[in-house]
């Protein structure tokens, strides 16, 4: 921290300026980006944002590596909803093998893609919470994190980077324990998600520190290219599972909420009434899957077998299974010339995948569009003339994840 003087051209008075690093410290700017700020008292006068503390080069990376093995770079993206990328990852690699997967399969992963929004919109939303001085949202809530990702534990043996699912579907059926526990968190999170909203809500005080902090309005927001939240919660009703539908979601009834101020407040709602969303798109989902019957109850994927694993029971006893095995693994199958966009209706926002392919066994270019550093462009205008204490507040209903700011 250290103190300019600045003299005032009316007369001889000096102004008292500070400049203070706001991070990279965490947990306010999660430990891995900076933002210089020029403080007027506590007011902020001008910011300067830095980033590529945790760059890890993952778009090169991925031009090195068969696509399957480019998945867990995905989980690394936004780590609170990291199935959310492995599905949109798969997507874009269907569309330009042209491959089309059965309903069933769809409707698994819009029950594991709406289970991930949940839990990166209450972590979001509980962080607010915390930096407006409310700690027990957060303690609520976290439980029922813990719940989802015991679900995506069972069905693929991790947690929060879940390497979740394959190109053409999933690497195995859900189990019964799954189907419990799901029915479990659809039937104990709706009275907690409501108390967690009488909480806050209506709250005064979280109220005056939320209103009218870090606005935005439709115009600005778009020209940044804002998606997502944050962009509903400044009026525009913009949503990739409506405008660009995939994996069926056309097949489900469900509103968009959209705000009109864009500030911390309105961003929150939008969160809170999404997951109800959310919630009812689930039970949707489950009630469909549960009218499939005979052999189509047990379809997990398609019908890939050049992208898609045997099972090691076939691998251990026929000849074909053995050679689409070596081949996917030791990243032998050779991709289609193509070049695709595709994108998906992240937790944060448009989430998308622009995909060269000239032919080769690994992509020749891959670029990952991240709502996050779109958001990131923006902060310090959205936190300038506001106090420092708004600035952290205005970070977390960005929902700012450093995973998305530095791929």
């Amino acid at each position: 921290m250290s103190e300019q003087h600045v003299k005032l051209p009316e007369g001889n008075i000096e102004k008292h300026t500070t400049t203070l690093n706001l991070g990279p410290t965490h947990p306010a700017t999660h430990g891995v980006f900076q933002n210089i700020l020029e403080l007027d008292g506590e007011r902020i006068v001008s910011a300067t944002s830095t980033i590529g503390f945790i760059h890890r080069a993952f778009e090169k990376i991925a031009e090195r590596r068969p696509l399957y093995q480019i998945t867990p770079l995905t989980d690394r993206l936004n780590y609170c909803s990291a199935p959310l990328n492995n599905m949109g990852w798969h997507l874009t690699c269907e569309k330009l093998l042209n491959i089309h997967t059965p309903k069933r399969v769809d409707y698994l992963r819009v029950i594991i893609m709406e289970l991930s929004r949940i839990s990166d919109h209450l972590i979001c939303n509980s962080i607010v919470g915390v930096d407006s001085g409310a700690f027990s949202g957060f303690l609520y809530l976290m439980q029922y994190r813990e719940l989802i990702y015991e679900i995506y534990e069972e069905i693929c043996g991790s947690r929060l980077t879940t390497n979740m699912g394959r190109i053409g579907g999933f690497e195995r059926n859900f189990s019964a324990v799954a189907w419990d526990r799901l029915e479990k968190f659809l039937n104990e999170y709706p009275a907690v998600l409501k108390e967690f909203e009488n909480l806050f809500v209506r709250n005064r005080i979280f109220m005056d520190r939320t209103i009218g902090c870090g606005p935005i309005n439709a115009d600005l927001a778009l020209n940044y290219g804002f998606t997502g939240p944050n962009l509903r919660a400044a009026g525009v009703d913009y949503d990739v599972r409506v405008h660009t539908p995939y994996s069926s979601y056309q097949d489900f009834n469900f509103t968009i909420p959209v705000g009109t101020t864009g500030d911390c407040y309105d961003r929150f709602l939008v969160r809170q009434q999404e997951m109800w969303e959310s919630i009812s798109i689930i039970k949707q989902a489950y009630q469909k899957i549960q009218e499939f019957k005979g052999i189509e109850a047990d379809v997990y994927h398609a019908d890939v077998p050049e992208y898609y694993l045997p099972d090691k029971t076939d691998v251990y006893t026929k000849m074909e299974a053995l050679i689409y095995h070596f081949k996917i693994i030791m990243g032998e199958t050779n991709i289609p010339h193509g070049e695709v966009y595709n994108s998906i209706e992240g937790a944060n926002g448009e989430l998308g995948f622009y995909l060269i392919a000239d032919g080769g066994r690994s992509p020749y270019r891959l670029h990952f569009r991240r709502p996050g550093f779109i958001y990131y462009q923006a902060y310090t205008e959205l936190i300038r003339g506001g106090m420092l204490s708004d600035a952290i507040i205005t970070m977390s209903s960005l929902n700012l994840i450093a995973g998305e700011i530095d791929a």
